[in-house]
């Protein structure tokens, strides 16, 4: 079996996958994920956080298996009802950032605007999930202006990330709205959609959903996925539709254990996202969300992992490897280091210039810039 066949979804289908989301404990048991005896445990987790499994990921599942990648991102585990002390319900500080109803305004030249709070499916380590669930708030048409006059009045603001929750759950004819809104803001240049629903609900990235993300330029989605099984042959075809539209695609990844942490699942996941004309953007360190240090790794981990894909993989394959600082203070780039001063400290060299010992991929140390000997 090649290296990639490995990771080609396997595929269910019967009367046991009608339901379009699955909830509870008795739906992932009648579906044949989840054995009788643990559907007590799902929904005791379901009370503390929102459960959602959509048809497409039960179906790449494989049955049964605890341990498959696919199953850890969506079905509860009893180790997430266990919370370490440095965990936090907001663990990467919005609230803080928050100055309108729906708008995180960390940065100066960008802002999110969170117009719902629901997701197609309910990911076990997301840093939001103390604030997402089915029936979970959405912005009013007041609120929903206010953060738009928000954006008009903030001219510093270059461009505006819509996220949630997932926005792409919302109509196209909601998400027509609130892009041409955005568009008609001569200071926003740029559109961000952050979404799964592509690979998660492939089946609502149809024709009105394509032309509600095309009515203003330039609109990009960024896609949120994990693992390369989760990249069907529907979501293949719902990534096809937004590229061969002219919108962009970007991807987003989050580290976890048992999912992608080791690097030939990572390999094939960048690669086949690029195969599928999506450049992979982040790679995210897992967020100290509550209930989530059993997906998390180690930041050493994740830089291993990194180095090893830089040796392998084509450069387009390179997500940056980031950690988002707890207290709101933003993503900064984790990943391995391969520059290192000279002699403890960068030293001059006659012409002024610095000299530097650089670490190439194989950890074999460098002159930089080479030692000259000889008259030459």
């Amino acid at each position: 079996m090649s290296e990639q066949a490995a990771f080609e979804p396997e595929r269910r289908s019967g009367p046991s996958m009608t339901p379009r989301t699955l909830r509870r404990g008795e739906d992932l048991v009648a579906a044949g994920i989840v054995e009788a005896g643990d559907a007590a445990m799902v929904d005791a987790v379901g009370e503390r956080y929102a459960v959602a499994v959509s048809r497409e990921m039960a179906g790449a599942m494989v049955p049964g298996d605890r341990d498959d990648p696919i199953y850890r991102q969506f079905v509860p585990s009893a180790a997430e009802l266990s919370a370490l002390p440095e965990e936090d319900d907001d663990p990467i500080g919005d609230a803080r950032f928050s100055p309108v109803k729906g708008i995180v305004h960390r940065h100066a030249d960008r802002v999110l605007l969170k117009p719902l709070h629901v997701c197609p499916v309910y990911c076990r380590f997301c840093f939001r999930r103390e604030t997402v669930g089915p029936g979970g708030e959405a912005l009013s048409a007041e609120e929903l202006r206010a953060a738009l006059d928000y954006v008009r009045e903030h001219t510093g603001v270059w461009e505006v990330i819509l996220t949630g929750g997932d926005p792409l759950v919302m109509s196209p004819r909601r998400v027509g709205e609130i892009v041409r809104e955005l568009d008609a803001v001569g200071h926003v240049e740029t559109i961000r959609v952050h979404t799964r629903v592509p690979v998660v609900e492939p089946e609502r990235v149809d024709a009105a959903m394509v032309a509600a993300l095309s009515a203003a330029t330039p609109v990009w989605v960024c896609l949120h996925v994990n693992h390369a099984r989760e990249l069907t042959a529907a979501a293949r075809h719902a990534c096809a539709r937004l590229v061969d539209a002219g919108i962009p695609l970007l991807s987003q990844t989050v580290l976890l254990r048992g999912v992608n942490d080791d690097a030939v699942a990572l390999e094939a996941l960048f690669r086949a996202l690029v195969r599928n004309r999506v450049k992979p953007y982040y790679l995210h360190h897992g967020d100290l969300a509550r209930g989530t240090s059993h997906l998390r790794t180690r930041i050493d981990t994740g830089q291993r992992l990194v180095r090893t894909l830089r040796e392998r993989a084509s450069g387009i394959c390179q997500p940056t490897y980031v950690l988002d600082l707890p207290g709101g203070y933003g993503k900064v780039p984790v990943g391995p280091g391969y520059l290192a001063a000279a002699d403890g400290d960068p030293r001059r060299d006659g012409d002024g210039g610095e000299r530097y010992r650089v670490e190439d991929l194989h950890g074999a140390l460098h002159d930089y810039p080479p030692r000259r000997t000889g008259g030459g």
